[in-house]
């Protein structure tokens, strides 16, 4: 009895595609070939997204899973796996679809709620599987629903709360479910409506103003605002302008304001009612007229010289009988200088700053704009000089000046002249630098500054200053005479010069040997220093050089020169004479040997 499987496939009655509440059926049929006509027994098991929905055992070669009414829930992968005579195959996956949601069931905690409470919504899908989407509407007359959109992973239904807001009376609610099936969206159709009424805890408040919303300046004026509620159990009634709480009361229902009106109180003002959740607004705009417009405060000078007389004015246009202050501006309060429209007063530099003055009628107090009052000292004779000390510059280095004015109002105006030739303005509080960087070896301009600022005495200028240029050495040479060897014990001059320096000049002369030994040195008004050694030994022979330098601390090395110290004549002669003494005595010793040899 020998068998094979040929195929397995699985089939969906009507289609993959069924209505939600139609019947379905989920065929799996077994394609066998068998070398005999022999009984053979089927086990059928058919899988839903992997999971086991059905098993059978049947001889025949199909066997047949029933749903009598297909639900959503019926939605995913089918496959069957028959098992014969110890042979297994399976189909291959196939996906079915069921159409349509069931209706959702939306119920209401509440029916009636007052404004400010919240409506407890509960929306389910009782025959869907999660996870689902839920959408809840809000719904009023003349208005686009409210949408709150909930996902539940892992039940079939969800709850939410809406609140209830000013305005609204009578409300509808429904919901819909929503699934994803194969990326794509499938929505139920909505749920029952259900009606909730709302009443009203308070009603709108009443805001007036007293005794008009159009006033004047120095008025008084009081606002109350009012409510009706049904309980006054934690009322509140606020009223505010510009964000701004003016007053509050709790537990009551009137509110009353006052104050003094100003300019500055023109504008909306809001009355707002506050009970738990719940809230309701009324707005009033005030205009308050200007009883008189702010003084103007004017000055004979903005800019004087100190010890010079200021007057300063007060008036408001078209008006006269107020009272006027003037006062002078400071940071930690402004200073009281008299009670009257006019002030004269000779002024010094601490005078300088800003001063307003301020007008009085019916307690409405206005300040006029600042007027910039500045008193200046007359600057003293500016000093000029170099930065770095010393009056002096090296040539192709820059040079830094500086000019000072100890005394005089800032701001302080300094020129730089070099020669008459303007070089540089600089505007700051004591002093002012200028950096000339065309520095020349024969420029003979001195250097001079004024200062002047905004007093009428003019610029002061300093004195002249005459600025040495000092050039740096050129060139260092050693020579010496003899030149190279030099007689032992006889005289050697050194001389050492430059071909471009500015005097004072120090010179230094060295013998090197294992080491640097200084021999002479001297500071000399020229460009050149000759230096005499009496007497010249073996120990003197070595390299020699000499080191030039001046004020632009820049050393200038010459060239090495070579001196060998040799025998002097008279020393040659001696040794020759003895040489030639030795000579003849090995000669005449020779010849007695050869005499006395030949008489023998």
């Amino acid at each position: 009895q020998v068998f094979t499987f040929n195929t397995v496939e699985i089939k969906v009655r009507p289609s993959v595609k069924v209505k939600n509440g139609a019947p379905m059926s989920i065929v799996c049929h077994a394609d066998i070939s068998k070398s005999t006509n022999f009984h053979l027994k089927h086990n059928f098991t058919i899988f839903k997204d992997g999971k086991v929905v059905f098993m059978t055992v049947s001889d025949k070669g199909d066997a047949q899973y029933e749903i009598p009414m297909a639900r959503s829930s019926d939605t995913g992968e089918y496959e069957c796996t028959v098992e014969a005579g110890g042979k297994t195959k399976s189909s291959n996956a196939l996906h079915v679809w069921v159409t349509g949601m069931t209706k959702p069931i939306l119920t209401s905690e509440k029916k009636e709620v007052l404004e400010g409470e919240v409506v407890k919504l509960r929306c389910e899908l009782p025959e869907e599987v999660p996870p689902l989407y839920f959408v809840f509407r809000k719904i009023k007359m003349n208005s686009t629903p409210k949408e709150k959109d909930v996902f539940e992973p892992y039940r079939n239904f969800s709850v939410v709360e809406f609140s209830v807001e000013e305005g609204d009376n009578i409300l509808q609610f429904d919901c819909f479910g929503r699934r994803n099936v194969k990326l794509e969206f499938e929505s139920s159709e909505h749920s029952n409506k259900t009606l909730v009424t709302v009443r009203e805890p308070f009603i709108k408040p009443t805001l007036n103003a007293k005794p008009s919303r159009n006033i004047t300046e120095g008025e008084r004026i009081q606002f109350e605002c009012s409510t009706v509620v049904a309980r006054m159990r934690d009322i509140e009634i606020i009223l505010q302008k510009n964000k701004t709480i003016l007053n509050s009361v709790r537990d009551e229902k009137l509110l009353k304001y006052s104050a003094v009106a100003t300019l500055e109180d023109s504008g909306e003002y809001l009355c707002k009612v506050e009970q738990g959740r719940a809230s309701k607004t009324t707005k009033l705009n005030v205009v308050v007229s200007e009883l008189f417009p702010k003084p103007i405060l004017a000055a004979s000078m903005s800019k004087l010289d100190e010890n010079k007389e200021l007057t300063l004015s007060c008036s408001i246009s078209g008006f006269r009988k107020a009272n006027f202050s003037i006062l002078r501006k400071n940071s930690n309060g402004d200073i009281w200088l008299k009670n009257s429209r006019n002030l004269t007063m000779r002024v010094n530099v601490n005078d300088t700053g800003s001063y307003i003055c301020k007008a009085e009628l019916k307690g409405i107090v206005k300040e006029s704009k600042p007027v910039r009052i500045n008193v200046y000292a007359p600057v003293s004779k500016p000093t000029l000089s170099v930065v770095s000390g010393l009056p002096e510059v090296v040539l192709g280095k820059p040079l830094q000046l500086i000019c000072r004015s100890v005394m005089g109002t800032p701001p302080i105006t300094f020129t730089f002249y070099k020669g008459n030739e303007v070089k540089k303005i600089v505007t700051n509080d004591t002093y002012a630098t200028f950096l000339d960087e065309n520095i020349r070896q024969n420029d003979k301009r001195g250097y001079k500054c004024d200062a002047r600022n905004n007093h009428s005495s003019g610029a002061k200028i300093s004195n002249i200053l005459n600025v040495t240029v000092i050039v740096p050495i050129r060139n260092a040479s050693l020579g010496s005479i003899p030149n190279g060897e030099v007689e032992d014990g006889s005289e050697t001059a050194f001389l050492c010069s430059v071909k471009e320096g500015s005097w004072p000049i120090h010179f230094r002369i060295f013998r090197k040997t294992d080491h640097e030994v200084l021999l002479f040195e001297k500071s000399e008004n020229a460009d050149r220093v000759l230096w005499r050694k009496a007497a010249m030994n073996r120990h003197d022979t070595g390299t020699y050089y000499c080191i030039a330098s001046n004020r632009a601390n820049v050393d200038v090395k010459s060239h090495p020169i070579t001196i060998s110290v040799i025998l002097a004549a008279w020393q040659k002669g001696i040794i020759a004479a003895f040489v030639l003494l030795l000579i003849a005595g090995a000669l005449t010793l020779v010849l007695w040997w050869f005499l006395c040899k030949k008489k023998k």
